[in-house]
């Protein structure tokens, strides 16, 4: 049995892909090697309708490349089954209707085993597809998918977290892996020059429609922390009492804190007089000079407020992170912003269903950035934006401190 962790598989794997083929097996080997250590019923399982199962998200991505690529564009490709387009669409209106979201545990069948099969019916087709020239708009479509699937990567790896979190057993859903190092040394703050910056993506490579089109912004100086905010750092905001200051807090995150009786980031339980985190690799005793994570948007704004400091915009975060003394950009954590997930001026989604995949969320929102331990190697860049609505901390979230210069 392969005991390599998943972290490693990717970093083997990926650099060596060359060609959509290749490049194809890789990813969705990928995928199978997140779930090896998985039962069926691990598979199954829902923790909250924020989260999906295993075998769902499994089932989803095998989908897209089914709906989206198969069907369309390879005559005579036969359907797997006719009634996985209703279980496994996400939420593509255009595509059609679709088992509600919050009921996705709810389906027992099909079994992981079929979904396995599943899998294999389509990665043989899609085999056979990408043995022939693509034309540049179906290279562009196969390559979504697959960054489509690495999104759900992380997602596997994040919802099957929150699931065994839930657990009095705390298992874990990896052998290894997961625990990059932090950098070393003292966090200062690194100046940044202000005036006129291009931001968003305009070269060549892959990128999703929500980072285009590239366009100035004009900023201010500012200095942003080099490191991300550790686990030390953030006890000592606990301590201070700062989930019972409602000064601290955005009043939406202050009524969250109190309605979910918040009192620390999640993941974080004591036992014995000793601070623990739930890993993938099960539970560990917190690492005080970890960064930290699992917080949401409103608890790292409130932090910011309480260290006398504030988040940085996305541009900010984007234009700094291309200097050498920001460090811990993309391998720890999505790290929150400041700014709202909003279109980028001139923004248009592609025709047809796949524009629904960024366009229709641009609202309530806020963006992260970066990158994190269960971010898929060679997935962000950037001018990547990530966005999750300011409540959510299931995800591997964080911070890093920015500054008015």
């Amino acid at each position: 049995m392969d005991t390599q962790s998943p972290a490693e598989t990717s970093a083997d794997v990926w650099p060596q892909a060359s060609g959509p083929r290749a490049r194809y097996r890789a990813v969705r080997t990928h995928t199978d090697h997140l779930v090896r250590d998985l039962t069926p019923e691990d598979q199954g399982a829902q923790s909250m309708p924020d989260a999906s199962p295993a075998k769902w998200h499994r089932a989803h991505t095998t989908w897209f490349f089914e709906q989206f690529i198969l069907v369309p564009h390879m005559p005579g490709y036969a359907v797997f089954d006719e009634t996985f387009c209703f279980l496994f669409n996400s939420y593509y209106e255009a595509v059609g209707a679709r088992h509600p979201r919050p009921m996705r545990g709810l389906l027992t069948r099909p079994s992981a085993e079929q979904v396995s099969a599943y899998r294999a019916h389509v990665d043989a087709a899609m085999d056979r597809f990408l043995a022939a020239p693509l034309s540049p708009d179906l290279a562009g479509l196969v390559e979504l998918g697959l960054n489509h699937e690495q999104q759900h990567q992380e997602l596997l790896v994040t919802d099957m977290l929150h699931a065994f979190a839930q657990s009095p057993l705390r298992p874990a859903m990896a052998r290894d892996g997961f625990a990059p190092d932090g950098a070393p040394g003292p966090t200062r703050f690194v100046p940044i020059k202000g005036g006129v910056h291009r931001i968003g993506q305009a070269g060549p490579g892959f990128c999703f429609d929500n980072e285009t089109p590239a366009h100035d912004v004009l900023l201010r100086d500012f200095a942003i922390a080099s490191r991300l905010v550790r686990n030390d750092v953030y006890q000592a905001f606990i301590a201070d009492g700062a989930y019972a200051t409602p000064t601290l807090w955005m009043s939406d995150g202050w009524a969250t804190v109190q309605a979910q009786g918040w009192a620390g980031p999640l993941h974080w339980f004591e036992q014995d007089g000793t601070w623990w985190q739930m890993e993938p690799i099960g539970p560990r005793k917190l690492d005080p000079e970890a960064p930290v994570r699992h917080i949401s948007w409103y608890e790292a704004d409130a932090f910011a407020r309480w260290a006398g400091a504030r988040l940085p915009t996305e541009a900010e975060w984007e234009i700094a992170s291309q200097d050498p003394g920001m460090r811990e950009v993309d391998t720890h954590v999505w790290q929150w912003t400041d700014s709202a997930y909003r279109p980028y001026p001139g923004f248009s989604p592609v025709e047809g269903a796949v524009g629904e995949y960024n366009g229709k969320f641009m609202v309530n929102q806020m963006v992260l950035r970066g990158g994190s331990l269960a971010t898929p190697t060679g997935h962000t860049r950037p001018t990547y934006r990530n966005f999750f609505h300011p409540d959510k901390r299931w995800q591997f979230s964080g911070l890093r401190l920015a500054r008015d210069a």
